[in-house]
């Protein structure tokens, strides 16, 4: 058992792990920037302690104050949340050789999972269903040209250590191909210091199906069902869904079992998510593997029952799943809107402020996961998202109606939020009846229909 895990974010994921260390009778540390002196997650761990300034990059991606923090406080385990320093190999690998335990996968899956192309070659050799494309980063615009031509236009140009939508770009013709990847491998260098990129087949109007996995460090490996996320905004997922409004036994077992394959192809321990695009026919392509819990675990949990956060730390322990594949059973329906505090009516720009007056909404099948409260400062410094509010229901349209109301309830005053932007998705007609793909969202938005 660990004695006391430093959790190494903030906001409602940060609140999330403390709550689940407490379950298990782990002490927390809380670690925040300056302008983070007062959040919530600074009050519910048992120590706090302050890591640098505002900026990111001098706080939460400091690898030296962060691991200062393990040494002084005496955590022996680290818990990176998402984002941040979560898929960061080095941060994994310092952490190994300082003797700090990594809650999460191993530095090296981290980094073969990191590297888009060569994560793309290793699915490939296991036998898991990859997208048509480039084998690896593209050398030249010439060789570029030449695979376009072969794989068939549109096609895609992805940067290699891309993520979160960036380094990507759609190219429909050869005439825009080499302005696409001059400005991805541009966007690749300044957002993750590689410039490397490689195309991919565009499959039209796929959704986004990930898989939830959990494996241990015995070799064991089980899939707890999928999450739809395919309404997105600019590649950045809004509203996301257990299960798969279109799925069905013998395909989500198909797809389970490739995701087992994806993370026994790269010695995977603990939870990961293996990333489909599921085309209108029934065929899935591996798109990439997150190394880390997903903002949209909840979810998950809710139709299955697993605690997930819970799992991770008992795998890192070293302990074996006491969860087999035939005692996971999806029930019910659950549904996450994302709550951020941005005005949808001017392209959604951030809102920064106090929020002086706050109602969550609450019942039965009701969950937020959140870090604010009445009074709390919402700083311009990091990611906009300040809760997700997830229902559960026996069914989809139960689980609709009831977001709906949830969302009706949800008051938040002193900042704009996107609530309303969120009501209008839950009373559209293609969303209601299950129409949509991953490109619903912007087509929508670009229609003047939400």
């Amino acid at each position: 058992m660990f004695n006391k895990v430093l959790i190494a974010n903030r906001g409602e994921i940060a609140v999330r792990i403390i709550r689940a260390c407490r379950e298990l009778g782990i002490r927390t540390v809380a670690v925040y920037s300056t302008a983070d002196k007062n959040a919530l997650h600074t009050q519910l761990a048992d120590e706090a302690i302050c890591i640098g300034p505002a900026n990111t990059k001098d706080s939460y991606l400091n690898i030296k104050a962060i691991l200062a923090a393990c040494d002084i406080t005496g955590a022996d385990a680290v818990h990176p949340g998402f984002g941040f320093l979560s898929e960061n190999a080095h941060f994994a690998k310092t952490c190994e050789r300082c003797g700090v335990k990594f809650i999460g996968p191993s530095s090296d899956a981290i980094e073969l999972m990191g590297d888009k192309s060569e994560a793309k070659l290793t699915m490939k050799k296991a036998g898991v269903p990859v997208i048509p494309g480039s084998d690896g980063e593209i050398k030249d615009i010439e060789s570029a040209r030449e695979i376009a031509k072969k794989i068939g236009y549109p096609v895609m140009v992805k940067a290699s250590a891309g993520g979160g939508g960036r380094g990507i770009r759609l190219v429909n013709n050869e005439d825009e191909l080499e302005n696409a990847i001059t400005t991805a491998k541009e966007e690749g260098l300044r957002f993750f210091a590689n410039d490397g990129v490689y195309l991919e087949k565009f499959i039209v109007n796929p959704r986004h199906v990930e898989v939830q996995i959990l494996a241990d460090s015995f070799g064991n490996v089980v899939y707890l069902g999928e999450r739809d996320c395919s309404v997105q905004r600019k590649h950045q997922k809004v509203i996301e869904e257990a299960p798969c409004a279109v799925m069905n036994e013998k395909l989500r077992k198909k797809m389970g079992e490739s995701a087992v394959k994806a993370a026994k192809a790269c010695n995977y321990e603990n939870a990961g998510t293996i990333e489909f695009l599921l085309d209108a026919y029934g065929d899935y392509y591996f798109m990439e593997m997150n190394t880390r819990i997903q903002v949209e675990h909840p979810i998950t949990e809710l139709v299955t029952g697993v605690d997930l956060v819970k799992q991770q730390i008992l795998i890192a322990q070293g302990e074996k799943l006491s969860i087999h594949q035939k005692d996971i059973n999806l029930t019910g329906h659950a549904i996450e809107c994302r709550i951020n505090a941005e005005n949808p009516k001017f392209n959604f720009r951030p809102s920064p402020g106090q929020i002086t007056a706050l109602n969550v909404p609450g019942g039965p099948g009701v969950r937020v996961d959140s870090a604010v409260y009445q009074g709390y400062e919402i700083t311009p410094f990091y990611d906009s998202m300040i809760a997700k509010l997830i229902v559960y229901a026996p069914d989809r349209d139960t689980a609709i109606k009831k977001m709906k109301w949830a969302l009706a309830e949800f008051l938040v005053q002193g900042v704009d939020t996107n609530i309303d932007f969120q009501l209008s998705i839950l009373r559209d007609k293609d969303f209601v009846e299950a129409n949509i793909d991953n490109g619903y969202l912007d087509r929508k938005m670009a229609n003047g229909e939400l």
